[in-house]
């Protein structure tokens, strides 16, 4: 047996898991396959939608829904950092960058809030859960290009695979968080009236854990999209590949400007959902519900001070 310093056997670590993946990929290529093909059409397919208006139409789109969840200061900083991108030449990459970054942030998110949930409901699962997030969230987000590349080789699958398994960790933990913070005594009450365990959760806890769930949702675009700029080195596309090609190149200015270029998306996604945790359509609503208030009291005003046709008869 093989040993390393003062005797101690070397484990082959190395060797079991390269053939426990060899041994996977060749008994599941068909499967791999086809999962390729649905992110590769997703990501592809979405990226066609966001290039396929006039750059400036998207910029509007962009810039109303940072103004529906927040205020038009958010839309405006919005419009200047996507023109930004626009004068630098790096569009067509920031889209497929957040073309990426969106199908992995959904799938993370389809995958981590039930697994949130369930951990949450049993101790049992959060305890089988918890070493394995660690291992996921602590692992160099280089080390998970390998076995990717591996299953699904080179370009955009390998690296939205490595993004959903490095994003994946902060929906899980601030899902069972928010919902184990839900006071104690307010379950209860639920529990009193008749509530379905269903119910509870739909009705009680999960509003009340929304804003934990939100933060959890923020952190997943976040870290979706700095693994997404690193899975450029598997050839995926967008502003990744721009950087990796810079500094094959020593092209500092592409490389500054891909750079800036994901410093805007990230800001851009990191503002966004940030408010819609906050509330910022609740608030969006809650100002059109007091405008239709006030003018619903005004038209009340309006029509009591016009006259009403009492006819009062004379006495004898």
């Amino acid at each position: 047996m093989e040993t390393v310093e003062w005797g101690i056997p070397r484990i082959p670590l190395g060797d079991v898991i390269e053939d426990a993946i060899n041994w996977v990929k060749s008994t599941f290529r068909w499967f791999f396959n086809f999962i390729a093909d649905v992110i590769e059409a997703a990501v592809n397919g979405l990226t066609d939608l966001l290039q396929w208006p006039p750059v400036l139409v998207t910029v509007v789109i962009l810039a109303a829904i940072a103004w529906l969840v927040r205020d038009w200061k958010l839309a405006l900083g919005s419009v200047v950092g996507l023109l930004f991108i626009v004068s630098v030449d790096q569009w067509d990459n920031a889209m497929a960058t957040l073309s990426l970054v969106l199908v992995a942030a959904l799938v993370a998110l389809v995958i981590g809030i039930p697994l949130g949930i369930l951990s949450a409901r049993s101790e049992a699962v959060s305890r089988v859960v918890r070493p394995v997030l660690d291992l996921m969230q602590t692992m160099p987000a280089f080390v998970w290009l390998i076995p990717t590349v591996m299953l699904f080789g080179l370009g955009v699958p390998a690296g939205t695979v490595a993004t959903i398994v490095f994003a994946l960790p902060p929906g899980v933990r601030l899902t069972e968080l928010g919902i184990r913070q839900v006071d104690s005594e307010v379950v209860e009450a639920g529990q009193a009236f008749g509530g379905t365990p269903r119910q509870i959760l739909g009705g009680i806890q999960m509003p009340l854990a929304m804003p934990t769930i939100m933060a959890g949702v923020n952190q997943v675009i976040m870290l979706a999209l700095s693994m997404a700029v690193i899975a450029g080195m598997v050839g995926g596309a967008g502003l990744g590949g721009a950087v990796i090609t810079a500094i094959q190149r020593f092209n500092v200015g592409l490389g500054f400007e891909a750079g800036l270029s994901v410093v805007v998306l990230a800001i851009l996604l990191d503002r966004i959902t940030a408010a819609a945790g906050a509330g910022g359509l609740g608030r969006f609503k809650g100002r059109r519900r007091a405008r239709e208030d006030k003018d619903a009291r005004q038209q009340s005003a309006e029509a009591g001070d016009k006259p009403v046709g009492v006819h009062i008869a004379n006495g004898p």
